[in-house]
């Protein structure tokens, strides 16, 4: 199945940008070492992927996820091969004793990327999964970072999100303030980010989902009012590897928009998937109706359905943004160095004393085992006071 046609597109998007700089990012690559935290989601795969394939001296990559990880090397082996440099896996938790033991002994890397992350609004539903968020998504970059500094690393990249610009919601206001405790650490290591949109069935990801709900034979549920910018796994992977290259100190790489990027429901989406299977959407009035529908034509074989029952629905559930952003009004950017990548050109611009009193709040919560989501909240707003976060009580966990 073609992932750009589903996402409403013919052309990928940094094909022009990757094949201009080729040569340079090959031999750079190819003379290289390289640590890749979170390699095993689906943006570190990507990443590593596209490292690895470009002959890296070496490339360790770093996962909780021991299948993730088992995975990621039975399709880099049955994809391309083997290299001549160093290529191994660890499945560690970067905040765990182990972790910073496998640092102490192998922590000499030119690059480290770092794609671990609690990606999904829906983290921010309890006080313990959102706190488990600000630790992975701010406090373990931090961590890193560190450790990149005392290891004399050359450039280290952390992957952001566009729900960083004007953010709404938690996820996307923690990656926000991990931008801020790069900054700082910028004074010390280059630095590089990336902001980008959804990746098209990526792990967890509602279009994900759809391959799942497709094979245990359950219906399509899509939100038909809320728009999303897409790129492929390879196209994330790409804009990572420019700008942990490429970017200078501070940098925040973002694909442009144009003809080839544009926004897109999820409920067209989701008619797109259906007809390339084969299907057409069968649209129903209620979570009942839509449960019912396999129950209704049991006596069918799957293989003889036309339709597949599809819900879509307004978002009402909290952190939804209407509409997504790479950029604010207020940040410097250079659209003229790539022909399809944008570029943030930032100052190291931090509150150092508000940085010290959010991870003093943090760290005091957690010792105490004792926090609600309103006291984060708090902590939140003083370093984002323009933070447009609107507690709805609904969640994305509330519904089918």
């Amino acid at each position: 199945m073609n992932t750009l046609s589903l996402i409403g597109r013919t052309k990928e998007l940094f094909s022009g940008d990757i094949c201009t700089y080729a040569t340079e990012l090959s031999e750079i690559v190819s003379n290289s070492t390289f640590l890749v935290i979170g390699g095993a989601g689906s943006i570190g795969q990507a990443v590593s992927k596209e490292i690895f394939k470009r002959n890296p001296r070496k490339l360790h990559i770093v996962d909780i996820s021991e299948n993730n990880m088992v995975e990621l090397v039975r399709d880099i082996r049955s994809s391309f091969g083997y290299i001549d440099g160093d290529f191994a896996t660890f499945a560690l938790d970067i905040g765990s004793n182990a972790y910073d033991a496998f640092i102490k002994h192998h922590g000499q890397y030119d690059y480290v990327l770092n794609l671990s992350a609690l990606k999904h609004v829906r983290s921010e539903k309890d006080p313990y999964t959102l706190m488990r968020m600000i630790e992975t998504n701010i406090f373990n970059t931090d961590k890193t970072l560190q450790q990149s500094i005392n290891n004399g690393t050359k450039k280290y990249f952390c992957v952001s999100t566009d729900k960083a610009a004007n953010p709404v919601n938690m996820m996307g206001a923690s990656k926000r303030i991990m931008e801020m405790f790069a900054m700082r650490q910028s004074e010390q290591i280059n630095v590089s980010m990336a902001r980008f949109a959804n990746v098209a069935f990526s792990d967890g990801s509602l279009l994900h989902s759809f391959n799942q709900r497709i094979q245990k034979q359950q219906p399509i549920v899509a939100p038909n009012d809320v728009k999303r910018y897409f790129v492929t796994p390879q196209e994330s992977g790409e804009l990572c590897l420019m700008s942990c290259i490429f970017g200078e100190n501070r940098d925040i790489f973002f694909p442009k928009l144009s003809e080839n990027l544009h926004l897109i429901t999820f409920a067209e989406i989701a008619i797109k998937y259906l007809e390339a299977l084969g299907y057409e959407p069968y649209l129903c009035k209620d979570e009942d109706e839509a449960r019912e529908f396999f129950i209704k034509n049991s006596e069918l074989n799957i293989q003889n359905l036309k339709q597949w029952p599809c819900l879509f629905t307004a978002s009402d559930t909290t952190g939804e943004k209407d509409f997504e952003e790479f950029f604010t009004d207020n940040e410097t950017l250079d659209m003229n160095k790539f022909a399809n990548i944008g570029i943030i050109k930032n100052q190291a611009l931090y509150d150092n004393e508000k940085l010290n009193d959010f991870e003093k709040v943090i760290k005091k919560f957690q010792a105490t085992l004792a926090w609600t989501k309103e006291e984060i909240l708090a902590e939140f707003f003083k370093l984002i006071p323009n933070f447009g976060h609107k507690e709805t009580g609904k969640y994305l966990d509330g519904k089918m």
